[in-house]
């Protein structure tokens, strides 16, 4: 079974060679970390004891940002329960690597996840040498569960999600090759320790899947649990900005995804139409957006400034506390392109209104708990599917907004503006859904020090 798994990711490897050789020489991606990937070096552990000399690591993976940010709750809490044992956080992107580099600080080492091949991970378990593995969300490596339940080390996947979308993508894999994929996968999802889903859906999907039911709780959505971003200098100089120009609304559309960038601006023309002083900060999703991005805005007829050419960095500490340095928007500026990575979710203090992205195209949405937590009401496409309890948690309870197209959107910031009382209570019902549902942290703390501390002394 396994060999047939590894001779099919060499195939797909060898297939999708050009595209990585094209995106690294592009956009400096997967060439740079495929030594580390690799398993053949690991700057990010240079500066820890040898792996001998250590107590058992804590590794916990993060696929990329929206993992790492519903991450740094938990990540703190372990590093305060075990401060004797490093604390490695893992990532498969880029934006997720630089993101945890930033969030997570007070860990002892970031490293990139090595690819599902059994020699590099072999090579990254004798690096890491973890006493327990946190999978944050549900990515499914059988080669690395399996060398991990071989030495002893267990694998917890933590905030598990699986969407409609790629449950209903299992099943049409199994009406295909069922003989060789449904053993196959029930096998590699025996190899982990325990699986803590977002919901009774996802638990009841993991284990039609393959996974031992008896293995299997309902944990919660550790998004609900995420540390309130803290001003920044850029949040700060966008409050005091638009309060001295006297620009506004402010709309915040972030993580919008490829394609998406003109439905927003379409949107945001909608609302433009009754509020001619609003401002629009657009966050595209990905780094390899921006360019586009600043292309849709030109071809809208607007003017932007970029975020990247603007010193608004704090003065003396420079922690975000401070007042801004001073950056006028000129009046002719409609659009902030937002082309930097991990200051997306201070601004939504700042928003009176935000569109979260990838749900106006087919991309299944993105964690509208961002501009909850600050009370602000989240506006939203119809492609929620890697969110869809949420949002349906959000709509019934009357504290987010779902729209067919942009030009509803943009209608909708009007009549929330035009409704301050409304507003009011959709804003209020916002921030009660968040506060309402948190606890999958301890309940993850749990589970992950039962295994922890059950675990071979040492190890």
């Amino acid at each position: 079974m396994y060999f047939v798994y590894s001779l099919l990711m060499g195939l797909a490897a060898l297939v999708l060679a050009p595209y990585w050789v094209v995106q690294g020489l592009r956009h400096g991606k997967y060439l740079a970390n495929l030594g580390e990937r690799l398993g053949f070096s690991f700057p990010g552990l240079a500066g820890l004891p040898a792996a001998a000399e250590r107590a058992g690591a804590i590794w916990i993976h993060a696929v990329s940002v929206g993992e790492v940010l519903s991450g740094v709750t938990l990540a703190r809490r372990l590093k305060e329960r075990y401060p004797g044992r490093p604390l490695i956080i893992s990532t498969t992107t880029m934006t997720g690597q630089a993101l945890a580099r930033e969030r997570m600080s007070f860990a002892d080492a970031v490293i990139y996840f090595p690819l599902d091949w059994a020699f590099a991970v072999r090579k990254a378990l004798d690096a890491v040498r973890p006493a327990a593995v946190i999978v944050l969300e549900t990515e499914i490596w059988p080669n690395f569960l399996r060398l991990a339940r071989r030495r002893g080390v267990p694998v917890v996947f933590v905030g598990g999600r699986i969407s409609e979308r790629s449950f209903a993508r299992y099943q049409k894999w199994f009406g295909v090759v069922g003989f060789y994929l449904r053993p196959f996968l029930r096998r590699a999802l025996g190899d982990a320790a325990g699986f803590l889903m977002q919901s009774e859906k996802d638990a009841e999907r993991v284990r039609a899947l393959g996974a031992p039911a008896e293995r299997v709780r309902v944990g919660g959505n550790l998004k609900y649990d995420m540390e309130m971003p803290l001003p920044t200098p850029l949040s700060n100089w966008l409050a005091a900005e638009t309060a001295r120009s006297g620009r506004g609304p402010v709309i915040v559309a972030g993580s919008v995804v490829a394609t998406e960038e003109p439905l927003a601006l379409i949107a945001f023309g909608t609302l433009q139409g009754e509020y001619p002083n609003a401002l629009l900060v657009l966050a595209p999703r990905k780094p390899e957006r921006f360019e586009a991005a600043a292309e849709f805005i030109d071809e809208s007829h607007r003017k932007y400034l970029r975020r990247s050419q603007m010193n608004v960095a704090a003065p003396g500490n420079g922690n975000g506390t401070g007042p801004a340095s001073h950056v006028e928007i000129p009046k002719d500026v409609d659009v902030v392109l937002l082309d930097s990575i991990g200051e997306l979710a201070s601004l939504y203090r700042v928003a009176d209104g935000a569109f979260v992205g990838g749900s106006l195209v087919p991309s299944g949405g993105h964690n509208i708990l961002e501009p909850a937590a600050f009370g602000k009401i989240p506006v939203f496409g119809t492609s929620m599917e890697n969110f869809a309890d949420m949002a349906a948690g959000f709509l019934a309870n009357d504290a987010a907004i779902q729209v067919e197209n942009p030009e509803d959107a943009g209608g909708a910031w009007i009549e929330l503006l035009r409704a301050p009382e409304r507003r009011a209570k959709m804003e209020a019902a916002a921030l009660r859904m968040v506060e309402d549902n948190r606890g999958a942290t301890g309940r993850a703390m749990e589970e992950i020090s039962r295994q922890i501390d059950g675990a071979k002394v040492g190890r």
